[in-house]
C-alpha cells in the first residue's frame, strides 16, 4: 500500500473521491497528509473527518513562488509519500518543485488535454462549440497542463448545456478517474517512456480513454 499526500485549494471534492476509495479499499493507498494553500478550504474539514493530518501553507505569506514552493515540499516530504495528488490545487508551481517529484506528482484537469489547458475550460469548451468535453489525469511537468496523460473521460456536449451543468457532468467523471489512475500507479501498472503513459493492462497501448459511467480495469 503506497502512501499520498494530496495539496488542495477548495471544497476537496476529488479529495473526498479519493478518500472513500481509500477507505473502502478501492485503491491499494493510504492518504497520510493533506496541505492547503487557503486557511479555508473546505477539504481541511473533509480531511480531518476522516482522521487525516492536515496542513496550510498561506501563499500569501510569501514574497516569492520560489519561497512558497520550498515551505510545501517540506511539508510533503515530512509525510514521506510515494505519490503526490494534486485536487484542485491553484496555484502554478517551478521547475525546481515539480522536478523534485517528478513521475510521483499527478493532477486532474477539467478538459481533454491537450485542448482547453488553464483556467475556465468549460467556459472555452462552450464557445468554441466542441461537441465532446471531459477531463485528464496526467503526470505533472514544468510545462502547465501538458504531462504525460494518465486517463481522460469524455462527456457529451449537450445544445442546452451551460457552464454549470457541463462542469458538473465532467465532475463526476473526475471522481471516477482519478481514484482509478491512482490505483493504477499504487499497482505499478503506469510507466513511462518517450514522454508517453504505457498501461500494463489487457488491450492498453498509451493511454486510456473511458467513456462515460463505463469506468474498469
Amino acid at each position: 500500500m503506497i502512501k499520498m499526500v494530496v495539496l488542495i485549494s477548495g471544497r476537496g471534492s476529488n479529495l473526498t473521491s479519493l478518500l472513500n476509495a481509500a477507505t473502502s479499499g478501492a485503491i491499494p493507498a493510504r492518504i497520510v497528509g493533506v496541505i492547503s494553500n487557503r486557511p479555508d478550504a473546505m477539504g481541511l474539514q473533509t480531511a480531518e473527518t476522516h482522521g487525516v493530518p492536515t496542513c496550510v501553507i498561506d501563499h500569501r505569506g510569501f514574497a516569492e513562488r520560489e519561497q512558497f514552493d520550498v515551505a510545501v515540499a517540506a511539508a510533503i516530504d515530512g509525510f514521506t509519500p510515494d505519490l503526490v495528488v494534486l485536487a484542485g490545487f491553484m496555484r502554478i508551481l517551478g521547475q525546481a518543485f515539480v522536478r523534485r517529484y517528478e513521475n510521483r506528482l499527478i493532477n486532474i484537469h477539467p478538459s481533454l488535454l491537450p485542448a482547453f489547458p488553464g483556467l475556465h475550460t468549460h467556459r472555452r469548451a462552450l464557445a468554441e462549440g466542441v461537441r465532446i468535453h471531459g477531463c485528464t489525469v496526467h503526470f505533472v511537468t514544468p510545462d502547465l497542463d501538458h504531462g504525460p496523460v494518465i486517463v481522460q473521460a469524455a462527456v457529451p456536449v449537450l445544445d442546452d448545456d451551460d457552464e454549470a451543468t457541463l462542469a458538473a457532468r465532467v465532475l463526476v467523471q473526475e471522481h471516477q478517474v482519478y481514484p482509478l489512475a491512482v490505483r493504477w500507479f499504487a499497482e505499478g501498472r503506469l510507466h513511462l517512456r518517450n514522454g508517453r503513459v504505457w498501461l500494463d493492462m489487457p488491450q492498453a497501448d498509451g493511454m486510456a480513454l473511458i467513456a462515460p459511467q463505463s469506468v474498469a480495469g
